[in-house]
C-alpha cells in the first residue's frame, strides 16, 4: 500500500513535532504538540494553492505566540522549508521583544540532540545559522537601526499590534527587503492593537473587507459588547485556554479588572484581545459606549459648553451639554497640513474632515473668526447658558466675538475655567457621575472617542486633573467635555461649579 506524500504543511508540522522541543513552562523538555489552531495557521500558509505571502496571527496572550514563531522560523532555518544561503529576521519593536523571540529558538536549538548539530548558535549577535544550507537568522528590534541592507525569504513579526499609527519606517524597512525572492513570506502574530487607526488592525480590516486569497488572517477575539466574565468570550480569544493558558489565571485577572474598572483596558486588550488602549483612560471603554445614544437636536435648548482653544495649528475643542444629557461636539483644525497632521497625531483627521465630524479652517494656522462665526450661530439658535473656556487664549478670539456682534450680556457668558486640580477635580467628579449614571449622549463621535480615549487623569479623588504631559493623543475634547460639565446645575437643581466657587466674568 502506498503511504500518501505529506503536504508542505504537513511536514512542517512533522518537524515541530519531531525535533522542537517545548522550551519552558510545565511541559519544559517534552516534544511540542501543536494544538488544532496552530495546525490550521501552519495548513492555510503552506497548503495554499495561492501561494500565501502574507499571514496575520491575531491571538491573547499567553496562547503559545512566540513559542509558535520559533519552531516555525527552525523548520526555515534547518527543516523542510530551509532555502540555500537564505535569510531569516523576526522583528520586535523593543530590544526585550526581539531577544524572546531569539531565546525561544535557541532553547529549543540546545534543547534538541539533533537539532543542536545543525544548526549554530551566535548569542552575542542574536543569531542562529543553519548549517546545511547556509541559512542565517537575525532577531532585530525597531530600535537597533538594523533593518536595512537584508533580503529575508522569511520576515516574522512579533507583537506588531504594538505599533502606534497607520506606517511604520521599522516595519516598512523589513517588508520591503522581500523583494528578492519569487515568494517571500511575511508572518505578523501579535495581540489586536489599540485602535482601527492602527497599523495591524489596518492590516487585517483590509484583509476582512477585500479579501486576498494570497493572504492568511486568524483572529481569535471576544465579541465587542461581551462581559468580561463571559467565559465564552474568553475561549473565542484564547483558543488554548484549558490546555496550557490558564483558567485560573484569566479568572484572578478577569476579578481584579471588575473589582477595579482601571484595569478593564488592559484586561480587554491583552486577554479578550480587543481593540482597547491598554493603558487606564479616565473612563473605561465599556463606559463610554454605555453613553454613546444618539444626541437629540439643541435647537432652542438650554445648553452648557466647554470651549478648549488651541494654539497655532492644534485641535480647538467645543463641547456643549444640554439638561437632557445630549452632548455636541465641534472640532476645528487648520486645513492645510492636515494629512501631515494626520500622520504625526496617529489618526485620521483628513478622513474626519471628509466625513463631516472635524471643521477645517484655512493655512497652517486655526483661524478664530470661524470659530466665532460658529458660536454667533449657536447663540443665535439655542439658550446658551454658559461656555467655559481656558484662559490663556481667549484673549485672541474675544475680538473676533466682538466682531461678531456679540453684546456684553452674551460675553458675559463666556466664563473663565483653570486646568489645575483646584478646578478640574470636582468638574471630574460631576463627569463621573453622569458616566457612570449613563446620563450623557454622546452619538460616538469619533474625534470625542479619539479623546476620550487618551485622557488620563494623575492625582487621587480629592485632587485630580487632566495629565496633558504623559498624553499619548489629543485630550482636548474631554477637557471641553468636563467643562461644560462643570458649568452646569448639579442634578438639574443645586449650583453649578463655577458658582459655587463665585466666577461670574473674566
Amino acid at each position: 500500500m502506498t503511504r500518501r506524500k505529506l503536504t508542505r504543511g504537513e511536514r512542517v508540522i512533522q518537524f515541530i513535532e519531531t525535533y522542537c522541543l517545548t522550551p519552558e513552562g510545565q511541559h519544559i523538555g517534552k516534544p511540542m504538540k501543536l494544538e488544532a489552531f496552530q495546525r490550521r495557521f501552519i495548513i492555510d500558509i503552506y497548503d495554499n494553492p495561492y501561494k500565501t505571502h502574507t499571514a496575520y496571527l491575531s491571538i491573547a496572550r499567553k496562547n503559545g505566540k512566540t513559542g509558535l514563531i520559533a519552531a516555525i522560523l527552525l523548520a526555515h532555518l534547518a527543516g523542510p522549508e530551509a532555502v540555500q544561503n537564505s535569510q531569516i529576521v523576526s522583528g520586535a519593536q523593543s530590544k526585550d521583544q526581539a531577544a524572546v523571540v531569539f531565546d525561544l529558538a535557541r532553547k529549543m536549538v540546545e534543547m534538541s540532540p539533533k537539532l543542536s548539530q545543525v544548526v549554530r548558535v551566535q548569542p552575542s549577535g542574536k543569531r542562529l545559522i543553519g548549517l546545511n544550507r547556509n541559512v542565517l537568522y537575525r532577531a532585530l528590534a525597531a530600535e537597533g537601526k538594523t533593518a536595512h541592507g537584508l533580503s529575508p525569504i522569511l520576515a516574522i513579526l512579533d507583537e506588531v499590534g504594538q505599533v502606534t499609527g497607520p506606517t511604520d519606517e521599522f516595519v516598512s524597512a523589513i517588508t520591503t527587503a522581500q523583494g528578492a525572492y519569487e515568494n517571500p513570506l511575511l508572518i505578523a502574530i501579535s495581540t489586536q492593537a489599540p485602535t482601527d487607526a492602527d497599523l495591524f488592525s489596518i492590516w487585517i480590516d483590509a484583509q476582512k473587507h477585500a479579501p486576498d486569497p494570497r493572504v492568511v488572517s486568524h483572529v481569535y477575539e471576544a465579541p465587542a459588547d461581551c462581559q468580561m466574565d463571559d467565559r465564552l468570550a474568553w475561549a473565542a480569544a484564547n483558543p488554548a485556554m484549558g490546555k496550557f493558558r490558564s483558567i485560573a489565571d484569566i479568572e484572578k485577572q478577569c476579578r481584579q479588572a471588575m473589582e477595579m474598572p482601571a484595569n478593564e483596558p488592559e484586561f480587554r486588550n491583552l486577554i479578550l484581545n480587543q481593540r482597547v488602549e491598554a493603558s487606564s483612560p479616565f473612563v473605561a471603554p465599556s463606559v463610554w459606549k454605555a453613553n454613546g445614544a444618539v444626541a437629540e437636536p439643541i435647537e432652542q435648548q438650554k445648553v452648557w459648553g466647554g470651549l478648549d482653544l488651541s494654539s497655532v495649528n492644534d485641535l480647538t475643542a467645543l463641547v456643549l451639554v444640554t439638561e437632557q444629557g445630549d452632548v455636541h461636539s465641534e472640532f476645528w483644525l487648520p486645513g492645510e497640513g492636515l494629512a501631515e497632521k494626520s500622520r504625526k497625531d496617529h489618526v485620521p483627521y483628513d478622513l474626519w474632515a471628509k466625513q463631516g465630524f472635524l471643521n477645517t479652517t484655512p493655512g497652517r494656522a486655526i483661524e478664530y473668526e470661524f470659530v466665532a462665526e460658529f458660536l454667533r450661530g449657536l447663540f443665535d439658535r439655542c439658550d446658551v447658558q454658559a461656555i467655559a473656556f481656558d484662559r490663556a487664549l481667549f484673549v485672541h478670539l474675544r475680538p473676533w466675538l466682538v466682531k461678531a456682534n456679540f453684546s456684553d450680556f452674551e460675553l458675559e457668558k463666556f466664563i473663565p475655567y483653570g486646568q489645575g486640580t483646584l478646578s478640574m477635580t470636582p468638574a471630574l467628579r460631576e463627569l463621573e457621575v453622569k458616566l457612570l449614571g449613563k446620563r450623557l449622549k454622546h452619538s460616538n463621535h469619533p474625534i470625542l472617542e479619539m479623546c476620550a480615549r487618551n485622557a488620563v487623569v494623575v492625582g487621587d479623588s480629592g485632587a485630580r486633573k487632566f495629565d496633558k504631559k504623559k498624553q499619548h493623543g489629543r485630550i482636548d475634547g474631554m477637557v471641553a467635555l468636563a467643562m461644560a460639565v462643570a458649568m452646569m446645575p448639579n442634578e438639574g437643581t443645586g449650583p453649578s461649579v463655577y458658582e459655587e466657587r463665585g466666577i461670574y466674568s473674566f
